[in-house]
């Protein structure tokens, strides 16, 4: 016997959702009911346009329905950790999009709702669930590329001024819009960093970051780099180098390949990321976040623990804390133990 759908609500309705509410509908365990906006006739055109059944007027209205059991969280960045808790509090599972928080203390206070409130709490990381980043993380593991040396890591857009990203109110910026996933990968795959130095161009003054280069010194001489910007070309790049060959995600973050690539003594293989079907990749631009729903589901239907909980968004926040604090001091932040924060 099959396990029920949970039933999903969305908290707004921001672009992101045209990328994530395909995934729901094409997800067996994920069964999307209600959708709220600030504004009630916004909710009903935007509820008939994605067919979702219930619509309501206030983010508050939605909680209150018992038929949702969790949300997905895709306000602006500013208002993740407010309305996460709310959520919980409301005996909701939470699935908010990147980043949960900018601070240590903030991410911790999310998670210390959800245990109270017996309910599971998820940063919306997407590409850490899909098949290519299970499979690049394997390949590392068994020296596919001998020791890991360096990590280096792109994620850039371009958007017009006035765009929420460029908002400082809004919580915008591109270490936290972008940066997340650059500083997600280096975490997955070399450890946690001991020392960052990063450097940021401001978007006019008093502007957001709008854009950031950062060196991380991670455990066991691993060197990582990542750049991200909102006012560049598109780039999506991850690479894994080690001491015997290199690993290169061609979309990291998307994953909309169905294959990574190995190089080694000047040969190129490239790996399929779901060789048995196992995850059905057939909808290049919707399966990462079929798959983080279907993933972030089963946990909730089954009462299993994810992969990436609490102590994960707080470590991530940290590095995000501390690379902002390095730019503001143009000058490297030592995060091993008893010299966190210290130049």
């Amino acid at each position: 016997m099959g396990i029920d759908p949970v039933g999903w609500g969305i908290l707004s309705t921001a672009d992101i959702n045209r990328k994530v509410i395909p995934g729901a509908h094409a997800s067996e365990k994920v069964s999307l009911l209600a959708v709220a906006s600030r504004d009630q006739a916004r909710a009903e055109d935007y509820a008939r346009e994605w067919e979702i059944p219930r619509a309501y007027g206030s983010y508050e209205a939605l909680l209150a329905d018992d038929h949702v059991e969790a949300v997905y969280i895709s306000l602006p960045n500013s208002m993740h950790v407010d309305w996460s808790i709310r959520a919980l509090e409301a005996g909701k599972h939470v699935l908010c999009e990147k980043p949960l928080a900018t601070s240590p203390e903030d991410a911790a206070r999310c998670f210390d709702a959800a245990e109270a409130a017996a309910r599971v709490c998820v940063e919306g990381l997407m590409w850490r669930h899909h098949p290519q980043t299970t499979l690049a993380g394997q390949l590392v593991a068994d020296g596919a590329i001998g020791r890991l040396a360096t990590v280096r890591a792109a994620l850039s857009v371009s958007v017009e001024p006035g765009d929420i990203r460029r908002s400082v109110a809004l919580g915008g910026g591109a270490l936290g819009d972008l940066g997340c996933y650059c500083v997600s990968a280096v975490r997955l795959f070399a450890g946690e960093p001991e020392r960052v130095w990063a450097e940021q161009v401001p978007d006019g003054p008093g502007g957001v970051d709008l854009r950031v280069a950062a060196t991380l010194r991670m455990p066991d001489d691993v060197l990582a780099q990542f750049g991200v910007g909102l006012d560049l070309p598109r780039r999506d790049e991850l690479e894994l180098v080690g001491t015997e060959g290199k690993l290169t995600l061609p979309d990291p973050w998307l994953c909309r390949p169905d294959h990574l690539e190995l190089e080694r003594d000047g040969d190129l293989e490239r790996l399929p990321a779901d060789p048995d079907g196992t995850f059905g990749l057939t909808d290049p631009d919707h399966d990462v976040y079929r798959i983080e729903l279907d993933t972030v589901s089963a946990a909730i239907a089954a009462g299993d623990e994810l992969p990436f909980s609490g102590p994960d968004a707080v470590a991530q926040a940290t590095v995000l804390q501390a690379l902002r604090h390095s730019a503001d001091l143009a000058a490297p932040v030592d995060l091993t133990p008893g010299g966190q924060g210290r130049r």
